[in-house]
């Protein structure tokens, strides 16, 4: 794996939220949540859940699989930089 993943949040910021010029709370109340959840989503502390994916998708028009795409490729690498040693310690099977 070569370079991180946006974290979702990230992406959520940046692409969505700054050009439509939304603040924490109207997004908070646009989704139906609490503004500590958009804070924790901004600052990589919580994940796009399923729910949260097809709030998304239905408000800005994208998939929730754009978010949850988005989520397992931020995990899957992280995962594996954590955790890298442990994982090459398994041998692949051969025929």
């Amino acid at each position: 794996m070569n370079r991180p993943y946006t974290h979702p949040g990230e992406i959520l910021l940046e692409e969505f939220v700054k050009p439509y010029k939304l603040t924490q709370e109207k997004l908070s109340s646009l989704l139906g949540v609490g503004i500590k959840t958009i804070s924790e989503i901004y600052n990589q502390k919580r994940g796009i859940s399923p729910v949260m994916a097809h709030k998304l998708a239905r408000l800005f028009g994208t998939t929730p699989e754009f978010w949850l795409n988005a989520q397992v490729y931020y995990d899957l690498y992280t995962v594996y930089e954590k955790k890298q040693n442990e994982i090459n310690k398994v041998n692949p099977l051969t025929a």
